[in-house]
């Protein structure tokens, strides 16, 4: 005989509103403690929930809430992430101004990017809400959709943060690093450039996942001159300013800095989350790959910056990157002198923190990762996923 658990599993598809209601209410905490029960009969469960995303909003919130926990498992992960008809579903429900769940259903598709067959999104054309004002491509949609959605100004109901996540994801593959650096047809704008203004925004899962789309695009070294380039994408401004603080420098450093950082206000303070300044600096240090890289990141007077953030940053992945970088800039070109001049070598600290992991509530809608301070070894964040 079934359990009642495996019996409360069945109502999910029950014909009464409430009585599905009641299922997947309950069923919440047991996606995560028992996601077996979701896997039986060929995942059929899985198949009775992707239709309760279209069903009345708190059936439709608790459903896709199942399915955010549940997309931990990589057999669920690929039916999701593989059935076309559902990702269409959720885009034209994430899209929509007045779709109550639209940050769940961000959150969802953020980690569904954890599937690499998610990545046909790049090719994927649909129509566009009117309101929106965006090109026929997903990924198009997706991006003005989290551009003209920060803070509530297109669906009072969503800020959109969490697709920064999806973003990350997508840049990890090529053919998102092309797309993030291509000149878009339908707005003559490099998609880059849509994300970049969000480096300082107030919310934290924002500045993360910008931070990691940025730092994933510039593995694509060729497109290292626009990202340099004041007149393209112009990213050093957007990676300096959140990593300098309130400190002043010496007039003749001041002098050669980027404009942008040479009238800081006395209260300028760099960002509070120290994993997003280690994330900018990795970025910077791939930017150094290059020699032209390297030369500008000395004309305009960066080491003074990484100095004073390895002094005033009391976390060890933070000074362990500032010191690396430090040693990228004082190193020999090939066949010239010295280049270090004024540039001294950051000398390590002994290590203060203590790690341990955080936890985060089964009420409350997670962080991109279920442990916030002992996943920072992965660059690319590639085990992350969101649970509620």
């Amino acid at each position: 005989m079934p359990t009642e658990l495996e019996e409360l599993v069945d109502f999910i598809s029950h014909g009464n509103t409430q009585v599905r209601q009641l299922a997947v209410e309950n069923l919440v905490p047991y996606s995560l403690s028992q996601p077996a029960i979701f896997k039986t009969n060929e995942l059929l469960p899985i198949k009775d929930l992707k239709l309760l995303v279209r069903d009345y909003k708190q059936i439709a919130k608790e459903a896709i809430t199942i399915l955010i926990n549940l997309s931990t498992d990589r057999d669920i992960l690929e039916d999701l992430a593989s059935d076309e008809e559902f990702i269409n579903t959720l885009l034209s429900r994430v899209t929509s101004p007045t779709e109550p769940n639209a940050n769940l259903l961000a959150m969802l598709l953020a980690n569904l990017a954890k599937w690499d067959d998610l990545k046909r999104i790049f090719d994927l054309e649909r129509p566009a809400p009117e309101e929106l004002g965006s090109s026929t491509k997903a990924i198009d949609q997706l991006l003005d959709l989290f551009v003209k959605g920060a803070d509530g100004t297109y669906n009072k109901e969503a800020n959109y943060d969490y697709l920064s996540y999806l973003f990350a994801d997508l840049a990890k593959y090529e053919e998102g690093r092309k797309y993030f650096v291509t000149k878009q047809s339908y707005d003559d704008a490099v998609p880059l450039t849509k994300l970049t203004v969000f480096t300082e925004h107030k919310s934290d899962i924002r500045r993360k996942g910008v931070a990691s789309t940025i730092k994933n695009v510039a593995f694509e070294i060729p497109a290292h001159p626009a990202f340099l380039s004041e007149d393209e994408i112009n990213i050093l401004p957007y990676l300096l300013l959140p990593i300098t603080g309130s400190e002043e420098f010496d007039e003749e450093e001041t002098m050669d800095m980027l404009p942008d950082l040479q009238l800081l206000p006395p209260d300028k303070e760099r960002d509070s989350d120290p994993t997003i300044i280690q994330t900018h600096v990795e970025t910077l240090m791939l930017l150094t790959t290059t020699r032209e890289g390297r030369d500008l990141m000395r004309a305009i007077r960066v080491y003074p910056i990484i100095r004073e953030l390895h002094m005033h940053v009391d976390h060890d992945e933070v000074r362990e990157v500032c010191e690396r970088f430090v040693q990228v800039l004082m190193r020999d070109e090939e066949g010239e002198e010295k280049v270090e001049g004024d540039m001294k070598a950051l000398v390590p600290r002994p290590s203060t923190s203590t790690k341990a992991f955080a936890r985060v509530p089964n009420s409350q809608p997670g962080n991109w990762a279920s442990q916030e301070e002992s996943d920072h070894d992965d660059d690319d964040d590639d085990d992350k996923i969101v649970e509620v």
